[in-house]
Order: C-alpha cells, then sequence, then structure tokens
C-alpha cells in the first residue's frame, strides 16, 4: 500500500466518504448513532458522521453519511462491513462516494479540536504539545474610533501566536490567530470580562488551527507516520524569536475573525498555559 498524506483540513474528497444504508428503524436513534460510531471509529478518527432519516417514500429507517480524514481508512470500513449485521439482525450496505460536488477553495482549515483528536491518533496524547508564545490586546490599533462612536459600540481585538512541537520528528510550527468582539455596553464591567475571554479563547483556537495547518502527517502501511513541516508562503512567524514576536505585531497582516458563539464550547480555557510575559491583564 502507497504512504498516505494525512491534511489538518477538512476532508472533501469522495474517496474518504461512506454510506451505510439498510438502517433498520426498529431500534432507537440514539443507539443506531453510537453503534456507528463505535463500529465505524475503529478503522480511523472520523471527521464527521450524520444519521438521516429515509425518504418518506422509501421503508422506514436510517442511513448513513461517514466522513474520514483518511481514504484508506474509508476503503478498509466498507471492505470489513458492507454486508454485514454490525449491531442488527439485518445487514447493513456499506458503499464509498462516488461523487461529490467540488469546493472552490483548495483547503478548508479545521477546527482546533479536530487538529488535536487528528494529532492524538497518528501521534498519541504524548506526542505533541502546545505552548502560547503571545496573547496580546491589540485593541485600538487601527484607526476606527468614528466608525464605534457611531455605532456606540467599542471593538475588542486580541493576536495570540500559538507553537505546536512534535518533538519525536523534530518538527515545530508557529500559528497565529486574531478575534474580534464588540463591546455594546463599554461601562458593563460584565460584558467586558465576558467578551475578553472568549475572545481570547477564539483566537487562540484559531493560532492551533493556523500551525497545525503547515503540518503533514504521512502514513504507512502498518501504523507508522511520518511528520512533515510545509510553511506557507511568505511565513515569517516560524523565522522570528520569541522577542521579535512580542514586539512586532502587523494587524494589516492579518483576517479579522467575529466571534463565534456557535464555537463557544470547543475547548475550555480555563485548561490553557501561558508564559508570565504574555499574560493579559483584562
Amino acid at each position: 500500500m502507497e504512504p498516505e498524506v494525512v491534511t489538518f483540513t477538512i476532508p472533501v474528497e469522495s474517496n474518504k466518504i461512506v454510506f451505510v444504508w439498510n438502517i433498520t428503524a426498529q431500534l432507537p436513534e440514539a443507539y443506531i448513532y453510537c453503534s456507528l460510531q463505535n463500529v465505524f471509529s475503529q478503522f480511523g478518527p472520523l471527521y464527521s458522521m450524520k444519521l438521516l432519516p429515509n425518504a418518506s417514500v422509501a421503508e422506514p429507517g436510517y442511513y448513513a453519511v461517514i466522513k474520514y480524514f483518511s481514504s484508506q481508512s474509508a476503503k478498509s470500513a466498507q471492505a470489513t462491513c458492507d454486508k454485514k449485521n454490525l449491531f442488527q439482525d439485518t445487514p447493513v450496505k456499506v458503499q464509498m462516494c462516488v461523487k461529490q460536488k467540488g469546493f472552490p477553495y483548495k483547503s478548508l482549515e479545521l477546527y482546533s479540536h479536530k487538529c488535536q483528536e487528528l494529532a492524538n491518533y497518528y501521534l498519541g496524547f504524548n506526542g505533541w504539545s502546545k505552548r502560547i508564545i503571545a496573547l496580546q490586546n491589540i485593541s485600538g490599533l487601527d484607526d476606527d474610533s468614528e466608525e464605534e462612536s457611531e455605532k456606540h459600540q467599542t471593538k475588542l481585538r486580541y493576536l495570540c501566536v500559538v507553537e505546536v512541537t512534535i518533538p519525536q520528528h523534530g518538527v515545530s510550527s508557529r500559528g497565529v490567530g486574531v478575534a474580534e468582539a464588540r463591546i455594546e455596553k463599554p461601562n458593563d464591567p460584565l460584558e467586558l470580562i465576558s467578551k475578553s475571554g472568549k475572545a481570547q479563547k477564539y483566537c487562540e483556537q484559531r493560532a492551533v488551527s493556523n500551525a497545525f495547518q503547515k503540518i503533514l502527517l504521512v502514513v504507512f502501511d502498518g501504523g507508522k507516520v511520518a511528520v512533515e513541516y510545509v510553511p506557507c508562503e511568505d511565513d515569517t512567524v516560524d523565522c522570528l524569536t520569541e522577542e521579535e514576536l512580542q514586539g512586532l505585531i502587523q494587524v494589516n497582516d492579518f483576517t479579522w475573525t467575529p466571534l463565534d458563539p456557535g464555537d463557544e464550547d470547543e475547548e475550555d480555557w480555563a485548561e490553557l498555559t501561558f508564559h508570565e510575559d504574555s499574560l493579559v491583564d483584562l
């Protein structure tokens, strides 16, 4: 088997997707979902799994769409599980996706918690580490005071630099994340504390994702994994010293990311560790 390159991006290739149907409606939906998760996660890490009811014109039941990070995982799942009973009295059908509508992007950034799950699977929980090099409040660095006064809002902006290290392979990668939150009630300390914490959390998550984008996992037959570092064009973050990173902030080089309430439960902010020099007073 040829080695496969696994990237820390959202998988969009059709050969990483399997369909499962002929799932009986006699079992509870929650039981079916957990059973599918247990069976198909044995072949490799899953990016996503959706359990959907059959169309109204078909017999009552369900079908599932399962997306892997690895095409080899999808192939193994299909070959092993097709026409097997698995968790029910009747066999299910498992087939590879034949065709999928293409995406207009070369790659889609993977959320930080998914990056960490993927790294844990292939490298082990102790096979990699992350640390925050810089976490800074950079609010007010651009000239938008007139816009803020018109809207009676204050922009709260944070920048974070994170380093991901894989010591066994001698690989280190730095990532940058920025986030913006709008304070609607500047005189409300509770809103300021809440929005500050969320903005810090979100920019750290974006920095972790950005760092993993430059890492490639080369998976060989038998489970052996090699790691390659592929920097982006004009990427100077990995070349600078930590002192230079602390003092050099080029706001115009980054795309601001508004705070997304949907990602609030992605990671626990309390578990983050900081260098003393990068702590931010809220």
